[in-house]
């Protein structure tokens, strides 16, 4: 083991969500696998790339459980953790449930990075599980050539209040709980042109649980949830609208962004994964005539830990928006509605 300090951004190919496998890849290698089958109680499989999935106990409860890991975006060991534990309990709260245990799952290159810094990720990870009011009742590790940390999360709900990333009606309107950018930051991050006060307002947004989603499950103008990840804006935009079967308008000015992102953005600071989340699922969005590519990458940027998107009825959208605000998320905004049409998004 050297002495010599290493940053864990540098032992890993990509970061955060941004790792996620390739969006088209992803549909190919899905597309003949078996559904998930004749199970009455299973209320939510991989037929619309939900959040989770959900199976139904004898006396209306509902299990959700969910994995989700990646490798590092930041060299701060226990901010890594935090990041991803928070990002791997929002797909609890995308489902409307609440959380109840978590198990962790490390993998970390034995002999680059000192038992000590990985201790620190398993505190920061920890430390938000903590937040979430549910232990770390166990997990599994592995020696990998790159630094992975992540948690299996098993949370609960009652069966009205599961909330699939599939059920928008048309008129809805949609709600978006957290600012976009983190990708761009991170990208940033990495060229070590981050503003000053940038690395707080990331770190801000990427450890702040996405909790509010439980609340507002039990609310029944409430008609869909799913968290905004590595797919951004547009790729978890139309999995929602693919589910639903509808058109969702996307306002591009009324999207709420990190400070520095769209400046950023203008300097050239965007991920591999946004060009390849462009790539996979661009040809089912319509964009403005002359809306500059860079404008474009904040809707495909992929968010690590990013916020819930609500789908709600029109008519109580000024009162939700209100309550996820009053939960902490002082950006979140309402960005568009869900239409009659076939499944695609379009910019306006």
């Amino acid at each position: 083991m050297t002495d010599t300090p290493v940053r864990l951004s540098t032992l890993a190919h990509g970061g955060g969500c941004g790792c996620k496998l390739d969006p088209a890849v992803l549909r190919r290698l899905l597309a003949d696998m078996p559904a998930a089958g004749p199970f009455e109680r299973l209320l939510v499989g991989n037929e619309t790339a939900d959040d989770a999935a959900v199976w139904a106990l004898d006396d209306g409860t509902c299990v959700i459980a969910t994995t989700d890991f990646f490798t590092p975006m930041v060299d701060d060991p226990r901010d890594f953790g935090r990041i991803a534990a928070t990002n791997a309990i929002s797909d609890v709260y995308a489902m409307g449930g609440r959380p109840i245990l978590a198990l962790a799952i490390l993998g970390m290159p034995v002999g680059r990075i000192a038992p000590e810094i990985v201790a620190e990720i398993l505190k920061g990870g920890a430390s938000i599980c903590a937040e979430a009011g549910i232990p770390v009742a166990g997990g599994h590790s592995i020696d990998t050539p790159e630094p992975i940390y992540g948690l299996a999360v098993i949370g609960t709900c009652r069966r009205e209040e599961v909330r699939r990333n599939a059920d928008a009606r048309a008129g809805d309107a949609l709600i978006l709980t957290k600012p976009i950018g983190v990708g761009i930051y991170s990208a940033a991050i990495k060229r070590e042109i981050l503003p000053d006060g940038g690395y707080a307002d990331f770190i801000a947004t990427t450890t702040r649980l996405n909790a509010v989603g439980t609340e507002l499950a039990r609310d029944p103008a409430v008609h869909a949830i799913t968290d905004v990840t590595g797919f951004g804006v547009l790729g978890h935009g139309l999995e929602l609208a693919r589910g639903a079967g509808l058109t969702l308008a996307i306002e591009a000015d009324a999207l709420p962004l990190l400070p520095a992102a769209a400046a950023l953005a203008r300097e050239g600071a965007v991920t591999g994964a946004s060009h390849r989340n462009w790539s996979a699922f661009g040809e089912a969005v319509d964009l403005p005539d002359g809306f500059p590519d860079w404008r474009r990458h904040l809707l495909t940027d992929p968010q690590t830990s990013g916020g819930l998107l609500v789908a709600c009825r029109a008519e109580a959208a000024d009162a939700i928006l209100a309550r996820i605000r009053a939960a902490g998320f002082a950006q979140a905004a309402v960005i568009g509605r869900a239409e009659l049409g076939p499944a695609r998004i379009r910019v306006t």
